[in-house]
């Protein structure tokens, strides 16, 4: 703070605003590479496993339909020493069978619990209240790497009526068990070579990778970092692995300024939601963009005959209406260099709807006017 102060004595104050501003706007933008990168070999694990879930209220599976639920009850009472006679059937109204999925951190130790999910493969209507009893989480070797137990969280809700009407709120049939499962092996993992690490960028950058490389040579000297490619970047690292963890410490705290992402108009074609990014530009365009709305109404009409007449009988007649509106939106024109704040309010002026937006983005794309790469999903 002295020395600012220090500073802003020797210059005029409108100068040491403009300094002090700039100074914040380089901090803000600046990021961690750990936000931005992850060390190579520090990756995680994905694990899959089959369980029972008891305790339900008649909301289990089916047994008529679902026959491996009742084979997978008599198995496990089997192992407990329980014997159900032959050509007896299970009847688990109570009991659900679930596939189980979980993910195994890097660095994570034997003792440790993770969380995992619970999804039914049956026809349970609902997994709440329900306990999952002790079941392996293997890897994709086959290996059991932790065994998972405990009581359902369910954020669903399914209600049904004696007369077939039911009401059903997000997915009942899915559960979650915070910390339910004990890790029982452990991935070896490691951090690069002996000599030297990598750091992989999340999104592949080449100014990114650049400039990464030049923070880390700054701070530690030249020619200890290196971009490979635009996703990698290779750093000189100590040997002895209580010095690397020191070293990778120190790394993941530098701040460097991301190179700006590509132009780009993401259109999301089932919801309707389309996203521009900052640096999206348009030429000189006009636009202009109509809707013709066609309304089509039925309305029934009762004809019958004259009064005291024999002949005819009372019939009920359609009556079709059919209106056309055209709506006629102003057209309105982009300057040349316009950024998302100019697209965005012209757009809105006219009231365009998400699917009208869409309708535009494209023609401009098409024209040639819309300098962004147009990525429909």
């Amino acid at each position: 703070m002295k020395t600012q102060i220090t500073a802003c004595s020797s210059l005029s104050k409108l100068a040491c605003l403009f300094l002090l501003l700039f100074l914040q706007i380089s901090i803000a933008n600046a990021e961690r590479i750990k936000d931005l990168s992850s060390v190579e070999g520090m990756r995680d694990n994905q694990l899959i496993g089959y369980g029972l879930v008891v305790g339900l209220d008649g909301s289990g599976d089916s047994v008529g339909q679902v026959s491996y639920t009742a084979q997978s009850l008599k198995n496990m009472l089997s192992q407990l020493g329980i014997v159900i006679p032959p050509g007896v059937k299970p009847q688990p109204k109570n009991v659900a069978a679930v596939m189980l999925h979980a993910t195994l951190p890097a660095f994570i130790k034997k003792g440790q619990k993770i969380d995992v999910t619970a999804s039914s493969v049956g026809n349970a209507k609902s997994l709440r209240g329900g306990t999952l009893l002790m079941s392996p989480l293997k890897g994709i070797d086959g290996q059991v790497y932790a065994v998972a137990q405990g009581d359902l969280l369910v954020g669903g809700l399914g209600v049904e009526g004696s007369d077939g009407s039911k009401i059903t709120i997000n997915v009942p049939s899915v559960g979650r068990i915070p910390k339910g499962a004990i890790v029982e092996r452990a991935v070896v993992n490691s951090l690069g070579r002996p000599n030297t690490l990598t750091l992989n960028l999340f999104s592949a950058d080449f100014t990114t990778a650049s400039r990464m490389a030049d923070a880390i040579n700054k701070q530690f000297g030249e020619g200890v970092a290196r971009a490979i490619d635009p996703i990698s970047i290779e750093v000189k690292a100590p040997q002895a692995e209580a010095d690397k963890i020191a070293f990778v410490s120190m790394i993941e705290n530098i701040t460097l300024d991301p190179g700006t992402a590509s132009a780009r108009v993401i259109i999301n074609s089932r919801t309707g939601t389309v996203v521009i990014s900052s640096a999206v530009r348009v030429s000189p365009a006009a636009v202009s963009h109509g809707n013709l709305v066609v309304t089509i109404r039925e309305d029934k009409n009762v004809s019958q005959p004259a009064p005291f007449s024999r002949a005819g009988t009372t019939k009920v007649v359609a009556d079709s209406k059919i209106d056309i509106v055209n709506e006629n939106n102003r057209m309105f024109m982009f300057e040349p260099g316009v950024d998302l704040n100019d697209i965005v309010r012209a757009v809105n002026q006219v009231g365009a709807a998400p699917g009208d937006l869409v309708a535009i983005l494209q023609a401009l794309k098409q024209a040639g006017a819309l300098h962004a790469e147009l990525v429909v999903i």
